[in-house]
């Protein structure tokens, strides 16, 4: 069977190896003339964990990041709001680069199954095969085609037509530093609250640490790239340290700057023997570090459909059984996804308002908010197990 991924982000590396843990042979089509090492830091939930053991890279991923085992929401002037651990799982939970996640995956895989430089155009249907389009090159025949293109795929416009994603009003920073404040409590995960802005900060693994903001629009004012570090010193000048010592020993080149965007979740992920997957079909706010996660999720779930139901097909029977695979994998990953999206995007908009009666209620909330209660509700996440989904 040919299988031809669109996108070597982390949704089409993983999807391609757990296709070939299966017996696949899949090819991935990046755009990028070179995997550049990009990005901040990101986290792998015990969900996604849970996954990556299963695909034999998960030490690797304990090794080059850190552990995650509580939580600390703290007030603008460094007083504690709440203090919770996670759930006691399986799988820990780790925040590493980004960029040290994509080069493990990339060195799993056969260097031929990636080929670079491929800018997507657009797919075609003829009979029982599919046709992919790229700008200067040939197109390519396959059996099936997964999109995994990201939060602007061209393969989802061709699909949809549905627009660009909404922007939710807020913009998030990350960067990462060596810089690494000895007032930071090991293992853990602060997320700090004021007006319209927060910082979080996390452990990277060794000599590294990880952090992010976000700021809604109306308070930041557009800038020279160069002075974006100034811009954010600025912005958080009177937030309790380390805050400005972490803005202040980051690098310009570690800085990442994105408009907070998602979108409505839709039902329809592909057509006959096409598919989406991850950003391209679900992207959601980065509020609860789930975007990747849920991409690794839909990559494994993708890869046992099309064992189950391509495996035992004769070969007149597989074009049909491919199409049932993929849409019994569109049924399957639908309602979590919505569910987080919807989570993701509440827990924005809150942690966003401005109004000081409002901030002084969501205070007040986050201070009594039990850890039972917490855990109970950060279980229904981390507890999802791929194998034990009724494919």
């Amino acid at each position: 069977m040919r299988i031809a991924i669109i996108g070597g982000g982390i949704g089409g590396l993983t999807a391609a190896l757990a296709l070939r843990q299966l017996g696949f042979d899949p090819t991935i089509f990046e755009q990028a003339p070179e995997l550049l090492e990009v990005g901040a830091a990101i986290l792998m939930w015990p969900n996604a964990m849970r996954v990556l053991h299963r695909l034999g890279v998960a030490e690797a991923v304990r090794q080059h990041g850190g552990v995650l085992e509580q939580a600390i929401w703290l007030r603008q002037d460094g007083r504690q709001l709440n203090r919770f651990r996670f759930p006691l799982t399986d799988e820990p939970a780790i925040a590493l680069h980004r960029a040290d996640l994509q080069r493990l995956l990339v060195d799993a895989l056969p260097a031929e199954s990636i080929r670079l430089g491929y800018v997507f155009e657009k797919f075609e249907e003829h009979g029982h095969t599919m046709m992919a389009h790229f700008a200067g090159h040939s197109s390519i025949e396959c059996d099936v085609l997964i999109g995994a293109d990201g939060l602007h795929s061209r393969a989802r416009l061709q699909l949809l037509n549905d627009g660009p994603p909404v922007d939710r009003g807020y913009l998030a920073w990350r960067g990462v530093t060596t810089y690494a404040p000895k007032s930071l409590p090991p293992a853990s995960a602060i997320e700090i609250h004021g007006r319209g802005q927060r910082f979080g900060i996390g452990p990277l693994g060794p000599g590294k640490v990880g952090w992010w903001c976000s700021v809604n629009k109306a308070h930041e004012t557009p800038g020279d790239p160069a002075t974006a570090r100034d811009t954010l010193l600025r912005l958080f000048d009177d937030w309790c340290e380390p805050v400005c010592e972490l803005i202040s020993q980051t690098p310009l080149t570690a800085l990442v700057r994105n408009v907070v965007c998602d979108r409505p979740p839709v039902r329809k992920w592909g057509s006959g023997c096409m598919s989406l997957l991850g950003d391209a079909i679900h992207p959601i706010t980065p509020n609860l570090g789930q975007g990747a996660c849920l991409a690794i999720e839909d990559a494994i779930v993708l890869a046992r459909c099309l064992k189950k139901y391509t495996s035992d097909a004769r070969e007149e029977d597989l074009p049909r059984a491919t199409r049932s695979a993929l849409r019994r994998f569109e049924t399957i990953r639908f309602a979590r996804t919505a569910m987080i999206a919807r989570c993701s995007r509440f827990y924005g908009v809150v942690g966003q308002w401005e109004n000081h009666a409002v901030v002084r209620l969501r205070h007040a909330a986050l201070s009594i908010v039990p850890t039972r209660l917490v855990q109970r509700q950060l279980r229904w996440v981390f507890d999802y197990d791929s194998d034990g989904v009724s494919i």
